[in-house]
């Protein structure tokens, strides 16, 4: 379907979603807040929830880049690239996402499934079967599980396989740098200063990233916890400075990264290869996807997050002190 065979109200329709989706992917943190607002106006799309949270640790991984610990850890070069991993990566996804949200919100509007606009964001046919078979059949978990397959598959060839990203990043960084910096670690924080999360060993692999997301759908709606987590969300305004979480834990006396609007500037991205990743190769696979992961009953992180920020702060220092020896 050509956009000239839509009608004018169609027309229209597209134009203002690509104008939020443009107004809410100019940060990180316009990011978290339109994700955030969407659940609560559609509390049925669960994975707008969990993508809020997914946001809110991006931003705190950006803002580590320029915090005291990681300025000294880490050369400028690598910390410019890093940022533009995490923002590039997310980006993409809500760039995918966000006009399917939109789509399927006037379709609840109109009482009308509008699902044939979606060909018009290059939403994968995955998806476009996805939302039709949740119209009728209103299954809540299978769609946050298709969305989480869906945006892990959408990254997977232009940002974690593609060359830039592969060799500066995911291919010869050193593999501690990834530890350091908890990349592959997602939390839940509460008011109490407690954080809830899950890690993903082998972060490239796109079903390993599929289950951590799967595993913090659980905990953020399954778990005893979810109602502290929500909490914390429902109070807490996201600046991307990790001291948002932090400020509630007596372990850490001080600020220690900066917001996010105070370090890093509005980024311009442009796409031009829409491919769809949803082919016969990968459709032999999607039903792996849905399994349950196994369950890692271990999720509070609380302890073992503070010993490794002891164990970084003691490196920072350590390596200031080898470069003024040196001198």
């Amino acid at each position: 379907m050509a956009i000239y065979s839509l009608s004018r109200e169609e027309k229209e329709q597209v134009d203002t979603i690509n104008k939020v989706t443009m107004r809410g992917n100019l940060d990180n943190i316009s990011r978290t807040v339109f994700y955030d607002d969407f659940y609560l106006r559609n509390k049925e799309i669960i994975w707008a929830y969990l993508a809020s949270f997914v946001s809110r640790n991006a931003g705190w991984n950006m803002t580590d880049l320029e915090g005291e610990i990681f300025r000294d850890l880490i050369p400028k070069r690598y910390r410019d690239i890093l940022y533009l991993t995490y923002e590039r990566a997310n980006w993409l996804i809500f760039l995918d996402a966000y006009p399917q949200l939109l789509i399927y919100e006037k379709s609840k509007q109109t009482g009308e499934p509008l699902f044939h606009l979606l060909k018009f964001f290059h939403v994968s046919k995955f998806m476009v079967k996805e939302w039709e078979r949740f119209w009728f059949e209103k299954d809540i978990e299978r769609l946050c599980k298709s969305l989480i397959i869906n945006e892990q598959h959408v990254i997977q060839k232009p940002v974690i396989e593609a060359p830039f990203y592969h060799d500066k990043v995911f291919g010869s960084l050193p593999f501690v740098a990834e530890e350091k910096l908890h990349f592959s670690t997602v939390f839940f924080p509460t008011l109490e200063g407690e954080l809830f999360g899950y890690s993903v060993h082998g972060f490239k692999n796109v079903k390993n990233r599929i289950d951590l997301g799967k595993r913090l759908t659980k905990l953020l709606f399954h778990s005893r916890e979810q109602k502290k987590i929500r909490r914390f969300a429902s109070e807490i305004e996201h600046t991307g400075s990790r001291y948002d979480y932090e400020k509630y834990v007596k372990k850490v006396a001080r600020k220690r990264t900066p917001t996010l609007r105070s370090v890093y500037p509005v980024i311009h991205h442009h796409r031009s290869d829409f491919t769809d990743w949803y082919n016969e190769k990968t459709a032999k696979k999607i039903a792996k996807y849905y399994r349950e992961p196994d369950l890692i009953e271990k999720y509070d992180l609380t302890d073992w997050y503070y010993q490794k920020q002891n164990q970084l702060q003691i490196a920072a220092r350590l390596e200031q002190w080898l470069l003024n020896f040196i001198k």
